[in-house]
């Protein structure tokens, strides 16, 4: 199960059925759960959890020390839950002091090749982060995102549950749940409704972020004018969800 060539660290605690691949070098302080495959060429640096059936490809480095220059070697940690696959070449970094200590992934991740996940990222669950796509530090991705290739995130930027971002993106603003945006710099086009309906929103629910939308795009109302008639309107969960996306921004929506 471990290739012989692999260099694993005595202090490293790797489920029994652990593949490591040839080359591979888990170092110190590494936890990887049951059901795990780490490829050929791979880097796993600690602190770092890995949950249950992560899959890891060849030339990947996770959990390695930030870029960030204030960062002087503090034991910051990397948490990732389980069913993630991080393709090839990827780059994940462990937190920093000046924020929670911990870059967070959740559970049922993709992470296509030589996407860059930076310090104190969080990331839900069942994302997809397309090929080269960029997180900067700070940056916070709500479950079911899809990030299409070569899409970059401005550092501190939030990207809401369900929205879709079109390849090449450059995201400088907060992007609201449950839209699309696209170009440089990124603008709003609408909902991800294919996404919606793939996902299995009800057609009560599609219908009333339409018209919530609609509310915050197209009426000529303030942001803040705007989320007290859609809650006025709706008491649905998926339209407080849409509210509390564009409510916590702390730099501006995309527009």
């Amino acid at each position: 199960m471990i290739h012989p060539t692999a260099l694993i660290d005595p202090s490293a605690q790797l489920a029994d059925d652990v593949e490591v691949g040839p080359y591979s070098i888990i170092g110190p302080q590494v936890a990887i759960g049951a059901g795990s495959v780490i490829g050929p060429h791979v880097v796993v640096k600690g602190p770092t959890t890995l949950g249950a059936r992560t899959r890891i490809f060849q030339f990947a480095s996770v959990g390695e020390d930030c870029q960030d220059k204030k960062y002087d070697g503090e034991p910051t940690r990397l948490v990732v839950g389980d069913d993630n696959v991080i393709r090839e070449g990827v780059t994940i970094h462990r937190g920093t002091v000046q924020d929670r200590s911990e870059t967070t992934i959740g559970s049922r991740n993709l992470l296509m090749a030589y996407v860059h996940v930076g310090h104190d990222c969080i990331i839900g669950n069942d994302c997809i982060l397309a090929n080269q796509v960029t997180l900067a530090g700070h940056v916070n991705v709500g479950d079911c995102a899809i990030l299409g290739g070569l899409a970059a995130v401005h550092q501190f930027c939030h990207f809401g549950e369900h929205a879709m971002a079109g390849g090449g993106s450059i995201i400088t603003k907060d992007t609201p749940a449950y839209t699309m945006i696209n170009g440089n710099p990124a603008q709003v086009h609408g909902l991800n409704l294919v996404g919606l309906k793939r996902r299995g929103f009800s057609s009560e629910a599609i219908k009333a972020l339409t018209d919530a939308y609609k509310l915050l795009y197209r009426q000529g109302l303030t942001v803040e004018q705007a989320l007290v008639e859609m809650r006025k309107r709706y008491e649905l969960p998926e339209v407080e969800r849409f509210a509390a996306s564009i409510e916590c921004s702390t730099r501006g929506i995309v527009r």
